[in-house]
């Protein structure tokens, strides 16, 4: 099993920035790839960003590309994503999630809410 915690998310003015962090525990794996989700008011859960195993390759939804970055330090069990230029639409709670083989999300943390005031 593996255990992901977010850290706490919080309420910033459009505009603002914000870096969400999530350590990874039980039986982990510098292999996993890792990736940030959200689930807006009324919106189905999509995709963030997501990142391999050795953080060599990246991937961004559209709507947030050139404004978050995700990045990981493995020897820490964390990943990170850094939000830039933050947006109302932006408001969502953000998971956390590990996949082991790459074709689906396996563990997922328990999601913490980002507020983002116009």
């Amino acid at each position: 099993q593996v255990q992901l915690v977010e850290s706490r998310g919080g309420l910033v003015q459009a505009g603002g920035s914000l870096k969400l962090s999530c350590i990874a525990s039980g039986r982990t794996s510098s292999s996993y790839l890792m990736g940030w989700f959200r689930q807006g008011p009324g919106k189905e859960r999509e995709l963030v960003a997501r990142i391999s195993g050795s953080g060599g390759s990246t991937f961004y939804a559209d709507s947030v590309k050139d404004r978050f970055t995700i990045t990981r330090d493995n020897a820490k069990n964390t990943v990170y994503l850094q939000m830039n230029s933050l947006k109302p639409d932006d408001t969502a709670v953000y998971f956390c999630a590990a996949s082991a083989k790459g074709y689906r999300y396996d563990y997922w943390g328990q999601g913490t809410q980002v507020t983002v005031s116009s």
